[in-house]
């Protein structure tokens, strides 16, 4: 009789376990989420903290580099909502904005949106147990066996559930804001759904507010349900984390068919980012978009995954992220294009471009094609280098000092993808978001 073998489990491990344990009793939902939870815990529970053993987590082993688990963040209290309501009430404000507080849905600082757009909390739509929201919750297949995405499943504490409903277009953007009342490094756990009716139109912008406002570990899901004929416009802004905090967060859409679909993120921060993307391809002759940018300095660590799956014909596909990397970062960037059988006639582009500024940092690139059909047209391609010498020396002859001259490339090459967003407004934060980096850089050294 052979003994059974039981895998030694991290402190961080057990923790989250333990968290689990304690919280699912008063996290909300009915039998039916209640059974998502569980089942969704079970997959994590049984493969652990992802590591260098798992082929998608190869180059960011979280169970070496998260060796204890936070406890799960408290709601906010009615005098941190009060604080943030003044700073909110501030000129230049997001107007149009969702504001989540420590993984919270917080209306009192949210403002109404236009006519055929509804919000609600997580926590109502899963205590009202409508079937056909939580079958999009549970991300319908897209990254299921992942152990962070289930993770983020199971301990769910709430976010905010949009609907758009068909023919609706709004044009300024909806700003889905986080931000943190607690001090104290916590866990967050926040999981929302954006379902986007037929024909409709909008544009989401993530950011997070206030200083350190991603403090301690995030654990956060997005998901996108995009009707036929809808266009979405979505950015980003992956920032304002702290040193030693753990971000994870997963992007999940599913097209319908003749979809426009556009998607950007700037990340920019210390600690450790980790940037999962699953989008499928569901409806014919839709056309998807995703790019990055990753500024990186010291001894952070940002880590960009996708798996982007053709499941229809015609439709086109174009990723591409770019990273500038200083002192001793490290950047990831692994993509999957995955062409089922049916799916012909399919048109997939992926690149990823890195800026290496020191010889300690380190890039990590795996782009890969996964083909089944035979009348395609697909490709990858990843470069690493320095930046373009004729181009420094061209600047630097018309009086630009090297420091000047080096910023300006670098802005330039980061911008590339910042002006391709289509809102004005937004291009100016990304672009100020940039440039902040650029001026928080180590004094370029002079070159002979």
């Amino acid at each position: 009789m052979s003994a059974q073998i039981i895998p030694t489990r991290t402190s961080a491990e057990t923790a989250l376990a333990e968290a689990f344990g304690a919280a699912k009793s008063t996290l909300p939902g009915g039998a039916d989420v209640i059974k998502l939870r569980e089942d969704s815990f079970a997959v994590f529970h049984e493969a652990g903290l992802p590591h260098r053993r798992v082929e998608a987590w190869h180059y960011t082993d979280l169970r070496a580099l998260m060796r204890d688990a936070l406890p799960i963040v408290a709601a906010p209290t009615a005098a941190a909502i009060e604080a943030l309501g003044k700073e909110f009430a501030a000129p230049g404000a997001p107007s149009q904005r969702l504001v989540l507080v420590d993984g919270v849905f917080a209306p009192q600082l949210s403002d109404a949106l236009p006519a055929g757009v509804t919000v609600r909390s997580l926590a109502d739509v899963l205590t009202e147990g409508r079937a056909d929201l939580i079958a999009l919750l549970s991300g319908q297949g897209l990254g299921a066996q992942d152990p962070i995405v289930s993770l983020n499943a199971a301990l769910m504490q709430d976010g905010v559930v949009i609907e758009v409903a068909p023919g609706i277009s709004v044009v300024e953007p909806i700003n889905l804001i986080y931000a943190t009342a607690s001090s104290t490094p916590a866990a967050r756990f926040s999981r929302s759904l954006v379902v986007v009716g037929a024909g409709a139109s909008i544009r989401l912008a993530e950011s997070s507010h206030g200083a350190g406002a991603r403090v301690g570990q995030t654990y956060g899901c997005l998901i996108f349900s995009v009707g036929d004929e809808a266009k979405v416009d979505h950015s980003a802004m992956v920032t304002q984390t702290l040193p030693g905090s753990v971000r994870l967060e997963t992007f999940i859409a599913h097209l319908g068919a003749k979809v426009k679909f556009d998607s950007f993120a700037l990340i920019a921060g210390a600690g450790l980012v980790r940037r999962q993307i699953f989008l499928r391809f569901e409806g014919a002759d839709s056309e998807g978009s995703l790019r990055g940018v990753s500024l990186l300095r010291g001894r952070e660590h940002a880590d960009t995954t996708l798996f982007v799956e053709h499941a229809a014909p015609g439709c086109t596909g174009r990723e591409i992220f770019k990273y500038i990397l200083d002192e001793e970062a490290t950047g990831v960037f692994q993509g999957k294009i995955h062409v089922a059988p049916l799916a012909q006639k399919t048109d997939g582009r992926m690149l990823s471009k890195a800026l290496l500024l020191s010889d300690t940092v380190a890039m990590n690139n795996k782009p890969e094609l996964e083909i089944f059909a035979d009348d395609v047209a697909c490709g990858h391609g990843a470069t690493c280098g320095g930046l373009n010498v004729d181009q420094l020396f061209y600047l630097q002859a018309r009086g630009l000092p090297f420091a000047e001259a080096e910023a300006l490339l670098l802005e330039a090459f980061a911008a590339e993808l910042v002006d391709e967003i289509g809102h004005e407004g937004l291009i100016e934060a990304f672009r100020s978001e940039v440039s902040a980096w650029l001026s928080a850089r180590v004094p370029a050294r002079v070159e002979a």
